[in-house]
């Protein structure tokens, strides 16, 4: 799950990547409005983590540019300002969560995860394909009942996959998913064509063949 938090105040947008890649998220900052927009514009999120008060612009802009662009990523407004109006405003907007600055990062997380599976996940803690269960509170993986040990990649993959069930997901889609704007720099998928024969073995071991279909010069798909 990719997150993308627009903060100007580096110290606290530090603490927050680190805290939610604690909790294995992908995170990616802006500090500024210019940059929070051309980040916006160029990738998809799970969820945006929106200051209001930003250089260069105002927050409020930024998520009306998200609900134009991708409609359903989650929008969480972490602001100082904490008028009824400037929550009122958010929310008609289209933000979905509004969250007053200082708060417990684990609230904050909690509200992250909420959020997600509420968009993503159609409020459910797991998810279920092909005799696999993915918990996605706890981040474990099991098949008919027995667990199967996955690394945080190949975990991310498949809860990608599974979320996505029937659509031709492109290598690029996957490597940005995996790695957000780092994918731009890769000079190949090899890292990419790795994790998913090892997720494939695994499945495999477990008793799981053919969910997973490579889709020549396009990509994958995840077959239900």
């Amino acid at each position: 799950m990719k997150i993308l938090i627009i903060e100007d105040e580096k110290l606290l947008s530090d603490s927050i990547k680190d805290y939610l890649e604690g909790e294995k998220y992908l995170c990616e900052q802006a500090f500024t409005f210019e940059q929070a927009k051309l980040m916006v514009g160029s990738s998809d999120y799970d969820c945006i983590l929106l200051d209001l008060m930003l250089p260069g612009g105002d927050g409020l802009d930024i998520l009306k540019t998200t609900r134009l662009r991708q409609n359903d990523c989650g929008v969480i407004i972490i602001s100082a300002k904490d008028s009824l109006d400037d929550k009122l405003k958010g929310l008609s907007i289209g933000a979905d969560d509004y969250l007053a600055k200082p708060f417990a990062l684990p609230e904050l997380a909690m509200r992250v995860y909420a959020l997600i599976r509420r968009k993503k996940f159609h409020a459910n803690n797991t998810l279920v394909s092909n005799d696999i269960t993915i918990n996605l509170l706890d981040k474990t993986v099991s098949v008919k009942g027995q667990k199967i040990v996955l690394t945080h990649t190949e975990y991310e993959l498949l809860l990608f996959f599974v979320s996505n069930p029937g659509k031709v997901l492109s290598k690029i889609a996957i490597a940005e998913h995996l790695t957000g704007e780092m994918a731009d720099m890769m000079d190949s998928f090899d890292f990419l064509y790795s994790h998913i024969k090892n997720l494939k073995a695994k499945l495999a071991a477990a008793g799981v063949t053919g969910c997973l279909k490579t889709i020549y010069a396009m990509g994958y798909k995840w077959i239900e």
